[in-house]
């Protein structure tokens, strides 16, 4: 059965799979949902028998009803390939009873390579199924791992175009170094004067634009987006969580049909909604846990049932989670608000205009499947200390966020269900936090130097993704003020 995807802000006609990739946010500045969610058409112990790719395969054949079973899996095969540096491209690591699930195997050493690796593939599938004649501009806000996984997926690729805007001084030296030494003749990457949700804001602000719209048209261009905004970039995540608990049931961790809890560090709210999906495809799933760092939105929208972002935005040690408007949480308010599209777009007028919206003693009793909370500096560090300390095992500033609330949950509720913990970044790509959470004595030594402490202390290789970032000579050295961005996209386009 087919499934379409209905705009979050108003009853416009349903769109295929393909045509809501290749747009990435509707024309009325919501998001695209599927019309309902497919459950599982296979059963767990015959997901437990299979590979990463042919997990993919069966998760994404239910939302990407559009694609052929050829488009599909050669779009896969594509992404999931000697890329990633190991075989199972996700494997998970047990550590003081829960179980690590290892998303930063890819090229660019971060969670997001899961979805970016197969949605340029998905991008230009897309394109030619509906045959687009436009150069297609791939336009992103990073808070510091979309951008390098969006810039390394789309490198080269022919028929697109990629601009990234990143803030300037929000993001680790390692992350802004992958950025602006990427190679690429179709590759543009801009750092801005203010925070990531400027820079996201600039994004949506262009995309709204019907004037430049048009005009792109006219010279042979089109927008779309790789952020976690087009549903190209959700649909991928949601496997990961599927094979994660497939493999757990291979491995006798559980018994099929066991509920676990998964536990999620996220800022912009699109990696913990994939696992809310899962879970309401039939995934066994209790608590899906919510962690925040100190720019804790999220943490108090659940508490409360107000979304405010009417606060001092703080730059914390896990940059990618530094983010007060958490976009995807839109396709959340959506559906618990009964998919009325009306309601859901007064809330985010509000939130647009005012900063803040309430939703309803009825909308926040289907909450239920949530719990938040938050860890601050100094308890991310400590959790990374402690960590090592105890097994050896080094994980990263986001990583450390999630195990820390993870804890705070145990306490809390004495649930002691078997735990996934999203790890969505190696330690590398955080060297100096994580190193000054471990040993602060190595402070004064330069960010590559501490890559080779870092690899002594963990005994885990440098990557690839470091090594060949170390001497690179930097390509981009854009910067410009937040109220530029629509021009620097002009500049690059030469329109």
């Amino acid at each position: 059965m087919e499934v379409l995807y209905n705009s979050t802000r108003s009853k416009i006609n349903p769109v295929k799979a393909s045509e809501a990739i290749l747009k990435g946010l509707s024309e009325d500045g919501g998001l695209f949902v599927p019309d309902r969610i497919p459950a599982l058409d296979k059963t767990l112990e015959e997901l437990s028998e299979m590979t990463y790719g042919q997990v993919a395969y069966e998760v994404m054949k239910l939302y990407l009803t559009d694609f052929t079973e050829e488009e599909l899996k050669e779009c896969i095969a594509k992404a999931y390939d000697d890329k990633f540096d190991t075989e199972e491209i996700a494997p998970m690591v047990e550590a003081e009873g829960a179980y690590y699930l290892e998303l930063f195997h890819g090229a660019t050493i971060a969670f997001k390579d899961m979805a970016l690796s197969i949605l340029p593939h998905l991008l230009t599938t897309s394109a030619k199924k509906n045959h687009v004649k436009n150069e297609i501009v791939i336009l992103t806000a990073t808070s510091g791992d979309t951008g390098k996984a969006a810039l390394a997926g789309f490198a080269d690729v022919e028929g697109t175009r990629i601009i990234v805007f990143y803030p300037k001084n929000g993001v680790s030296k390692i992350q802004e170094k992958q950025m602006v030494t990427q190679k690429g003749k179709n590759t543009y990457v801009v750092g801005i004067h203010g925070n990531f949700d400027d820079a996201q804001t600039g994004v949506k602000q262009i995309f709204g634009d019907k004037e430049l719209a048009a005009y792109m048209d006219e010279k042979g261009f089109q927008f779309s987006s790789a952020n976690s905004i087009n549903i190209g970039r959700l649909v991928p995540q949601i496997v990961y969580y599927v094979y994660a608990y497939a493999k757990l049931l291979r491995e006798a961790r559980i018994t099929s049909g066991e509920k676990i809890n998964v536990v999620v560090p996220t800022g912009n709210f699109g990696n913990i909604l994939a696992a809310f999906y899962a879970k309401q495809m039939g995934l066994p799933i209790d608590k899906l846990i919510c962690a925040s760092n100190e720019n804790k939105v999220l943490f108090d929208f659940f508490q409360s049932g107000t979304y405010d972002r009417n606060r001092e935005f703080v730059l914390t040690s896990s940059p990618s989670m530094d983010i007060l408007i958490s976009s995807n949480l839109e396709r959340l308010i959506y559906r618990i608000a009964g998919n009325d599209s009306e309601r859901n777009k007064a809330l985010m007028e509000a939130l647009s205009n005012g900063g803040a919206y309430t939703i309803t003693d009825e909308m926040k009793k289907q909450l239920v499947d949530f719990y938040g909370n938050y860890a601050d500096e100094q308890e991310t560090a400590k959790t990374i200390h402690d960590l090592y300390d105890r097994t050896g095992y080094v994980i990263d500033t986001h990583t450390a966020v999630a195990s820390c609330v993870y804890e705070k949950y145990k306490e809390e509720t004495k649930d002691t269900k078997t735990a996934v913990i999203a790890s969505t970044a190696s330690p590398y790509k955080f060297t100096r936090s994580v190193i000054n959470a471990i040993d602060s004595k190595y402070d004064a030594m330069e960010d590559f130097e501490l890559v080779d402490i870092l690899s002594k202390l963990s005994g885990v290789e440098v990557p690839k993704a470091i090594e060949e970032i170390r001497k690179a000579p930097v390509l981009h050295d854009h910067i410009c003020d937040k109220t530029q961005m629509k021009q620097m996209v002009m500049d690059f386009l030469g329109i």
